[in-house]
């Protein structure tokens, strides 16, 4: 072990005891921006990835800098397949967030270009379908919603339930470079069918927002923190995955609980050469510590639990040595 690794492992113990005694908490929140790129530090961590992620990474690195004079921690929304391909793997980006686990032929493209993967779940989102204030629709199936959302499904909204509006259907939603997009391809779609191609789309879900609270025959999806953040501007609906099922609507405890069937796990990946930077190495402990706390439940996500937070603490001190 050499004497950096040395002194990692001490101040990363010490820093632990601490916390553990103290019951710290995240610092009092920093009003974010759309990207950190304006210190002028030595000392330089790159975050990359998905739009569902980065208010947490946004509010956390400036959080980090506010503790930590001459660093510089730049967040960038770039979608969680987006930041893997252009940023993270071809070894622009020290993190990359994402809302769903990477792939394998991500692995493989990071592997060839040197960069070794490091996986940390920081949280559990509850990925929020919404429509207008003024729909008349509040609860969805997930057979109705691959209706809305597959490539040859339904027009209108009356061709979903005969009781909807007999009116076209105004669609917004992630780009396929989204982990939104993969997820909600996957899992509610279903790896048979295909996501529509004609549909406004941007990783900016504040662009989403707008356009769905612009449109009473608007729907679109992305993560809970941005709905929460806008709920006086649209209506999330209520979801069930059967006819027999029970509606429920997104929120931090039924995401928790697994009462909301459209939750889902939230990552930060890291390369691992760059935690032999300390600067990278800190921030990265810094997040972890903070992700069982009140800072991921105050952005709109489901925190780590103190156990599971201490397991990546240990996973990332071993990666690092």
């Amino acid at each position: 072990m050499t004497d950096t690794q040395m002194d990692r492992s001490g101040r990363s113990f010490s820093r632990r005891k601490f916390l553990a005694a103290t019951g710290a908490v995240g610092a009092a929140a920093i009003a974010g921006c759309t990207e950190n790129a304006d210190g002028g530090g030595n000392e330089r961590v790159v975050v990359t990835g998905s739009s569902t992620v980065f208010p947490v990474s946004d509010r956390l690195a400036e959080e980090f800098m506010a503790e930590n004079d001459g660093v510089n921690v730049t967040t960038d929304s770039t979608g969680t397949g987006g930041g893997f391909s252009n940023n993270f793997c071809p070894g622009n980006s020290d993190i990359n967030g994402a809302s769903r686990q990477i792939k394998d032929a991500e692995v493989e493209d990071c592997n060839d270009e040197g960069v070794e993967p490091v996986e940390f779940q920081i949280g559990k989102d509850a990925v929020t379908m919404a429509v207008h204030n003024d729909s008349p629709v509040d609860c969805v199936t997930y057979d109705e919603l691959a209706q809305i959302w597959s490539e040859d499904g339904a027009e209108t909204w009356a061709d979903v339930n005969s009781d909807w509006p007999d009116e076209e259907i105004q669609r917004y939603g992630p780009p396929s470079t989204s982990g939104t997009f993969d997820w909600f391809n996957t899992n509610v779609i279903g790896e048979d069918g295909s996501h529509v191609e004609q549909y406004e789309k941007t990783e900016n879900d504040n662009e989403l927002v707008q356009g769905i609270s612009s449109g009473e025959n608007a729907i679109g999806y992305f993560g809970y923190a941005y709905y929460r953040e806008n709920e006086d501007k649209l209506k999330a609906l209520e979801v069930r995955e059967t006819e027999d099922g029970e509606c429920t609507a997104p929120s931090i405890d039924a995401a928790q609980s697994g009462a909301y069937s459209m939750a889902r796990p939230l990552y930060i990946y890291v390369n691992k050469e760059a935690l032999q930077q300390d600067v990278v190495y800190d921030f990265v402990e810094f997040y972890i510590e903070q992700s069982s706390t009140d800072v991921i439940s105050d952005v709109g996500y489901v925190p780590m639990s103190e156990e599971q937070a201490q397991s990546n603490l240990d996973k990332l001190e071993s990666e690092a040595n």
